[in-house]
């Protein structure tokens, strides 16, 4: 699935470039200044990245299918510091303009023009990470002028000179990576190409079966690393396993099934992060340190 995935994704990338060219790109980003992501990640306590995808390949259609600024709104309202967006269109019902909606609706000054009318209104500015099958530099100039902050790069799905590359072309223009991982050799790759943060996915990409054993590994072999944020991904579904993982050294916790697959995102991301709270004692819905 994943190479067949990544054949799907090469063809929809050169049809892309074809309509909108890079310089059109890379002069809209110069217009747009998303939040970091890092920043909101270090924040004390787990830090939750909500995700919205429509669909994915190994699950199927999700129960929620409300418009993506609704969604999004019901995150940021229900604690989330960070919204993970799904812009793959073909096999997880995605769009890079979901990005781009959500970011106008966060940051257009038409509608929220003040923070104190901003926290009255549960809106705040948090970053977007585009999830997707990050393959080309057009691709993270595309994540950027949309309004992303960061972007996904898969190790399974790129050789180490494209990976350093894809990292280094981010830098460049203002973008942070997040780097997935799912077995100590992508882990030696990741850190070896210069990734800051980790994305250790407990989602075999290739089988699809999901283990938490395999982000509590990771974390060991990080033991004593600095200077690198650690986010656990796949298979999350309990305040519990969010606070284990947290003992282990992740910052952040990309979670979407668990929250998709109700009627109300936003509502069960509420009562999921009023545990969170309870329970590791910290005020999590507070967006700065």
């Amino acid at each position: 699935m994943l190479q067949e995935i990544i054949r799907t994704r090469r063809a929809e990338i050169e049809e892309s470039r074809q309509r909108t060219p890079e310089e059109v790109l890379a002069e809209r980003a110069r217009r747009l200044e998303p939040p970091a992501l890092e920043a909101f990640l270090t924040l004390p306590g787990p830090s939750v990245i909500a995700e919205i995808k429509y669909r994915s390949p190994s699950h199927g259609p999700f129960r929620c299918q409300l418009p993506v600024t609704q969604i999004a709104q019901g995150y940021i309202e229900g604690g989330a510091r960070a919204l993970s967006i799904l812009t793959d269109s073909t096999f997880f019902g995605g769009s890079l303009d979901n990005i781009w909606q959500v970011y106008e609706r966060l940051h257009s000054p038409g509608e929220i023009a003040e923070e104190e009318e901003q926290e009255k209104q549960g809106v705040f500015r948090v970053p977007l990470l585009r999830k997707d099958f990050v393959l080309d530099r057009y691709q993270v100039i595309e994540s950027r002028a949309a309004g992303a902050s960061a972007y996904l790069l898969i190790v399974a799905a790129l050789d180490r000179t494209l990976l350093r590359d894809l990292l280094l072309y981010g830098e460049e223009v203002g973008l942070e990576a997040l780097v997935e991982v799912h077995d100590p050799y992508e882990l030696e790759k990741a850190l070896e190409c210069g990734a800051r943060i980790i994305g250790v996915n407990n989602r075999d990409l290739r089988t699809f079966e999901v283990d938490l054993k395999t982000s509590f590994d990771i974390a060991r072999r990080l033991e004593g690393e600095t200077g690198l944020v650690r986010v656990a991904e796949s298979g999350i579904s309990e305040p519990s396993q969010v606070l284990e993982l947290w003992d282990a050294g992740f910052d952040g916790f990309l979670i979407g099934t668990s929250f998709m697959d109700t009627s109300e995102p936003g509502k069960a991301l509420s009562e999921f992060v009023d545990e969170l709270e309870e329970r590791s004692g910290v005020n999590l819905r507070k967006r700065d340190s």
